[in-house]
């Protein structure tokens, strides 16, 4: 999806939340046991949470050894009557750069929302792990908590790098949880998961070809507000707008006369200035679900005040 430039919109709490997560993560662990080190990475319990059904884990998972390449993990298991049937999802978040953890499981799907004290946590009621058991992964190296020790790995990532390191991630990790071989497996993400997504999957299918019973048991993949190309997503972000009834007639027809399609750089002053036009008459909504009500404390209200921003950003 492509929105106007805004400030992280990860809060103090959730950044304390991150660190508790962190914090309760061990290192990589390469000589332990498949149990031993699932066992290792369990968290008890976060600061704030409140008593559930069902279990955690978090830690890292060694992509490349030689490079110090790890990747950053966090499954919220399935608060379903039978955990051990529900099928997997991983998700990914976009950016790119964007934390899944940070954002999809913080402040989307994920097991808990923040109160508003910043201290306590409480159940959200529309977590995906009430039907699901679910995967959130940092990726690629360099995002969230993932890391690599080789420095050219955070300049020059790529999808296709990105692709093959959640794939050993995923071959890896499930040497740790072998109860999820075979299992249903599902991938899903948003925004530029619109890229993650579908080449991770491209990679799995190909792999599993010809394989009688993979141990990535692959049903199929999901992709919310999927990031295509420039010229798609431009022409879609203000049809949108515009047969929803958040601008006029003629804020449309500019829009289309004053911006480029082609690219979401650099954009022309008379663009940049009919934007601001649509935003206004946009009003205070938020962009990923317009029909819902706004907080007004929310990085949304705040990204309304700042100026000097761009037209676009991929989130």
């Amino acid at each position: 999806v492509l929105v106007s430039v805004e400030p992280p919109r990860a809060p103090m709490a959730v950044a304390v939340l991150l660190a508790a997560i962190l914090a309760l993560s061990p290192l990589p662990l390469s000589l332990a046991s498949p149990s031993a080190a699932a066992a290792a990475d369990r968290i008890t319990r976060l600061p704030g949470q409140p008593p559930v059904n069902f279990s955690m884990y978090s830690g890292y998972v060694t992509v490349d050894a030689a490079a110090g390449r790890a990747l950053f993990y966090w499954l919220v298991e399935s608060a379903a009557a039978k955990p051990e049937s529900a099928p997997l999802v991983l998700w990914l978040n976009g950016g790119p750069g964007c934390s899944s953890v940070g954002y999809g499981a913080s402040e989307e799907l994920g097991a808990f929302r923040i109160n508003a004290d910043g201290r306590t946590l409480s159940v959200n009621p529309y977590s995906w792990n009430k039907m699901a058991n679910v995967l959130f992964l940092d990726a690629p190296a360099g995002v969230g908590y993932s890391y690599s020790n080789t420095s050219s790995d955070l300049l020059a990532p790529g999808d296709n790098k990105t692709a093959h390191d959640s794939y050993t991630f995923l071959v890896n990790w499930l040497e740790r949880f072998p109860q999820y071989k075979y299992r249903d497996f599902y991938i899903a993400g948003e925004s530029y998961g619109g890229h993650y997504v579908p080449q991770l999957s491209q990679l799995v299918y190909r792999n599993n070809k010809g394989v009688r019973k993979p141990i990535l048991n692959f049903k199929g993949f999901m992709v919310g507000n999927a990031v295509i190309d420039d010229y798609h997503d431009f022409v879609g972000t203000f049809e949108y707008w515009w047969t929803h009834g958040l601008i006029s007639d003629d804020t449309y027809q500019k829009l289309q006369l004053a911006c480029e399609f082609d690219s979401s750089e650099h954009a022309s002053e008379a663009c940049n200035k009919i934007y601001d036009v649509a935003e206004a008459e946009e009003g205070l909504i938020d962009a990923y679900s317009i029909y819902t009500p706004t907080c007004k404390k929310t990085s949304l209200h705040r990204r309304r005040q700042i100026k000097g921003r761009r037209l676009f950003r991929l989130v």
